[in-house]
């Protein structure tokens, strides 16, 4: 078993030299794995190796999985302590890779329990099922005390809530602060509800990865795969107050993340920021957003990501006509915010 992130180390080749494919599945290990440490839970080295395996296109998920799964069965009987240790986190990461690497989704609640259902069948007894009592969980960011979930009884009328306020709701003509701090609000009202006995901030991260890539996004996988801890207590202050204390919601630190997720930037999120101790210092870092929307930043991220890119593979990517792509993309030249260098039929796309 790793300690840490040292797992990480072994995807850096891939992600920074490899081809395109490859640094692809890389990025894509990088953040499944990453996100079992909201957990506590490190991979094995045996999963390593067979991701690495996968990586290389030497084979593909369905045998990664088999693979995964005859490696416990071995184990089982024989090697206790690594089964407990590395089990959960080698079957999730696989999972999660599984769901990412797929084009189908399904903005839903019942996707929301889909997901979880195949995140942590066999795992969980209750896996892809909504709880059926409440609950408390002291937190060390709070000084031990505890958010404030959706009661049971009420969990499939507030997911349904939530999910039909979304569905109506129009990116259109928002700016880039305004639409971060929309889906901030969605994502953390989506984990209060906190559907399910465990697993949820796992699920709720693989279904807003889901939701962002309908977007068109080419999303920073690193800001999961490294803050993923960070995300889950990003998402406990910002539904946690005390009145007498004179704490409130505070959404900020979600807001960096998902800046930084959407964005590449690199604002830091450390874990001590979001304790209700934390003093704030003169160098600690306010956003500094940026003057363009939301639809504006998935093209500046796919044209960073390959300055040869044809509009109509960005219209593909963003769900948008090929019209429509073209009248956002003159206005982005107007602004400033891209350029079109040696031509139409043999130049590139460049960000300015």
């Amino acid at each position: 078993m790793y300690k840490d992130d040292e797992w990480s180390l072994e995807f850096i080749s891939y992600i920074r030299e490899g081809e395109s494919d490859l640094a692809g599945r890389a990025e894509t290990w990088e953040m499944a794995i990453g996100l079992q440490d909201v957990d506590g839970l490190k991979p094995s080295k045996y999963l390593i190796e067979t991701a690495k395996e996968h990586i290389e296109g030497n084979i593909n998920l369905k045998e990664v999985e088999t693979r995964i799964n005859d490696y416990y069965k071995v184990l089982n009987g024989r090697n206790v302590e690594e089964i407990n240790n590395t089990e959960e986190a080698d079957k999730v990461s696989v999972r999660i890779t599984k769901i990412l690497s797929e084009n189908s989704f399904n903005f839903s609640p019942t996707e929301l329990l889909n997901i979880h259902k195949r995140l942590f069948d066999e795992i969980y007894k209750e896996a892809g099922k909504i709880r059926d009592y409440n609950f408390t969980k002291k937190e060390w960011i709070l000084n031990g005390d505890t958010v404030i979930y959706a009661p049971f009884d009420t969990i499939r009328l507030a997911l349904q809530y939530d999910f039909e306020l979304e569905k109506n709701f129009s990116y259109k003509n928002l700016t880039l602060e305004e639409s971060i701090n929309h889906l901030c609000h969605f994502t953390s009202n989506i984990w209060q509800i906190h559907p399910f006995c465990e697993g949820n901030t796992r699920t709720t991260a693989v279904f807003i990865i889901k939701y962002l890539n309908t977007f068109g996004f080419n999303l920073n996988n690193e800001v999961f795969a490294k803050n993923s801890w960070y995300f889950r207590n990003s998402l406990v202050r910002a539904n946690y107050k005390k009145f007498e204390k004179n704490i409130f919601e505070d959404i900020s630190f979600l807001q960096k993340f998902f800046y930084n997720l959407l964005t590449n930037t690199n604002y830091k999120l450390k874990n001590r920021f979001t304790h209700i101790d934390y003093v704030k210092h003169l160098s600690d870092e306010n956003i500094n957003y940026k003057n363009y929307n939301l639809e504006e930043q998935a093209i500046i991220n796919i044209i960073k990501n390959n300055k040869d890119v044809k509009q109509e593979e960005i219209a593909r990517s963003i769900n948008k006509s090929l019209r429509t792509v073209k009248t956002i993309m003159r206005e982005m030249q107007n602004k400033g915010l891209i350029a079109r260098k040696n031509g139409r039929r043999n130049g590139e796309w460049i960000v300015l």
